[in-house]
């Protein structure tokens, strides 16, 4: 127990164990285009290989595919946004042709079908593009917001 009873809660039961101590062995290899930051970080190194000249060098591509700053985060969550509404419309679209025609199970699955794919779509551009380019991304999200418009919903309504 600590002479202090603020510094009880701040340590566990086993601290002082020398099994603990991390610092005195050698220090770990970081990945290629990897840089060790942050407190005792002084030790770690990459490993001595040279990059190849047909691979791009680390800072060209997290140039390219980055980190998303709060501009290119908002416009996702704003196509999300679209694709959520177009989810909805292509829902109350099917309902309505539904009303109009006999339903039958052709009708019934090709509805479900069209309710799924804006979020099937989203959902595989944001997968599949995780590695690519940020233009990339948005181009695909464009492509699929103006190829998914619920027509049944724009030309019947929907009531």
């Amino acid at each position: 127990m600590n002479a202090k009873a603020d510094d009880d809660a701040l340590s566990w039961s086993g601290d002082d164990d020398p099994t603990l101590d991390v610092g005195s062995e050698a220090s770990p290899a970081l990945p290629p285009g990897y840089t060790a930051v942050g407190r005792g970080s002084g030790g770690a190194t990459a490993p001595s290989e040279a990059p190849s000249p047909s691979s791009p060098s680390a800072a060209e591509h997290e140039a390219s595919v980055g980190r998303a700053g709060n501009a290119a985060l908002v416009a996702v969550g704003v196509l999300g946004g679209v694709y959520l509404l177009y989810a909805i419309g292509w829902l109350l679209g099917g309902l309505r042709l539904q009303e109009r025609i006999t339903p039958d199970a052709m009708l019934v699955v090709s509805t479900a079908l069209a309710v799924a794919a804006p979020a099937l779509w989203f959902g595989a551009v944001v997968l599949l593009t995780r590695t690519a380019p940020r233009w990339a991304r948005f181009a695909w999200l464009l492509a699929g917001a103006l190829i998914l418009v619920p027509w049944p919903f724009l030309t019947i309504g929907p009531v």
